[in-house]
């Protein structure tokens, strides 16, 4: 992983405990937000818009489906970013 990827990764990890109420080492990258922390859809829509938000982006909706660990999340925003 470059040092770019890796700060970004960061940056969505904070995010997403943020918004999930989680500590750091409670989330991996391939723990699912809904089976594995219980994320409702409400949290995960203040997910999407805090990272709208930081990295000036828009996520298409259709994406929102895709969004279900941080793995994915990080491909949907790197997408959208053009990363």
């Amino acid at each position: 992983m470059t040092t770019a990827v890796s700060e970004r990764m960061q940056q969505i990890r904070e995010i997403v405990c943020t918004h999930l109420e989680l500590d750091d080492a409670e989330l991996t990258e391939t723990s699912d937000f809904a089976d594995d922390h219980e994320a409702d859809s409400l949290s995960l829509m203040d997910v999407l818009a805090a990272l709208e938000k930081k990295f000036g982006v828009t996520i298409d909706q259709a994406q929102f489906a895709r969004m279900t660990n941080l793995r994915a999340v990080y491909e949907v925003v790197s997408e959208s970013a053009s990363w």
